[in-house]
């Protein structure tokens, strides 16, 4: 199951609005077939798997990350090429959360006498499907706030723009979240004073975010690196957007944070990395709609500047936990990662 789950994580950031999955098939203890779902449209995993082990599928087991389908989309249930296959077990990690699918896919296995077992490496699994379930469960992208601070709780000095905190090696790991997330986020405030391009700059074979930008009076620039095409507005229902769609941006309208993120969610965006700057991440989490956190801490001191927050406003007794933290050092700096909500389940 490790390996499908390394599987599946090469499509990650490319199925949207499908999950990534991975799937292994295993004939007495020998691995004979492996496939991963690359994108949206294209053969799903199991299927990909069993093309290569071919007959010496039957009798075999497959592990796969999450409950094969069972209704026909795009592509044919993966539930009828299993059974068709003649393998003896299905292991998968976790359930799909899609009504089309919760449970059938397993009802389906066992009503043809397949031996199905489910849960095995089943946190793993769902923490890699966080995004597939948020659009699923809750029509809206899972959201993952990103910032780099000093050790003093700076992210920029005053006037100074886009001055890098970290050191190369957190820089680059950040580069693999643009690669895998699906979309990525600023604020007009950060587009005016940084001009991010909001690629996957240096990352050899990486495939850039979809660029969202939430200004909602629709007065940024237009020469801005950030706009091209599938780039993404979120603007006010009375914004005049003419130019942006004269540019060919697409446009979504909200009133409040969480219409924002039900119309990226209307556009299949099932992951949204959240880089800046204070007063967007503030408005998101005051709204309580940031999932995970992911903060960088460089070494130096800075004194005066700006902190990632500027809202809200609590005391030390009310601050957020974070859940299922990890640490760990990237050169010289501190990465800590952590969740704000739970994935979404059945």
């Amino acid at each position: 199951m490790t390996l499908a789950l390394d599987l599946a994580a090469r499509g990650l950031g490319r199925t949207t609005p499908n999950p990534p999955v991975g799937c292994v098939i295993v004939q007495e203890d020998e691995v004979i077939g492996r496939g991963f779902h690359p994108r949206a449209g294209e053969p799903h995993a199991e299927v990909l798997a069993l093309r290569q082990a071919g007959e010496d599928a039957r009798g075999a087991t497959a592990y796969v990350t999450l409950e094969p389908c069972s209704h026909h989309g795009r592509t044919p249930p993966c539930t009828d090429a299993l059974i068709a296959s003649g393998v003896r077990r299905v292991v998968m990690a976790s359930r799909d959360p899609n009504p089309a699918v919760a449970g059938r896919g397993v009802q389906a296995l066992r009503d043809a006498g397949i031996d199905v077992s489910v849960g095995v490496l089943e946190e793993q699994a769902t923490r890699q499907q966080a995004g597939f379930r948020s659009l699923i469960v809750r029509g809206r992208p899972w959201v993952v706030a990103k910032y780099a601070m000093t050790l003093d709780g700076k992210v920029a000095a005053v006037d100074e723009g886009n001055g890098a905190v970290t050191g190369a090696a957190a820089r680059a790991r950040a580069m693999t979240w643009r690669n895998t997330l699906d979309a990525v986020a600023v604020g007009s405030g950060t587009l005016h004073s940084d001009d991010p391009a909001l690629t996957t700059r240096g990352l050899s074979g990486g495939r850039d975010p979809r660029p969202v930008v939430f200004d909602r009076r629709a007065r940024s620039s237009l020469q801005a690196r950030a706009w091209r095409p599938g780039s993404v507005l979120v603007t006010a229902p009375d914004a005049d957007i003419s130019v942006f769609e004269a540019l060919g941006v697409t446009v979504v309208r909200a009133a409040t944070p969480l219409e924002a993120l039900t119309g990226l969610g209307r556009l299949n965006l099932s992951s949204l990395l959240l880089e800046g700057g204070p007063g967007l991440l503030s408005a998101l989490l005051d709204a309580g709609l940031v999932d995970e956190v992911r903060v960088f801490i460089a070494p130096k001191l800075l004194g005066r500047g700006l902190s990632p927050l500027t809202a809200p406003e609590r005391r030390m007794h009310d601050a957020q936990a974070l859940r299922d933290v990890t640490v760990e050092t990237l050169g010289p700096d501190v990465l800590a990662t952590g969740l704000l909500s739970d994935i979404p389940r059945l």
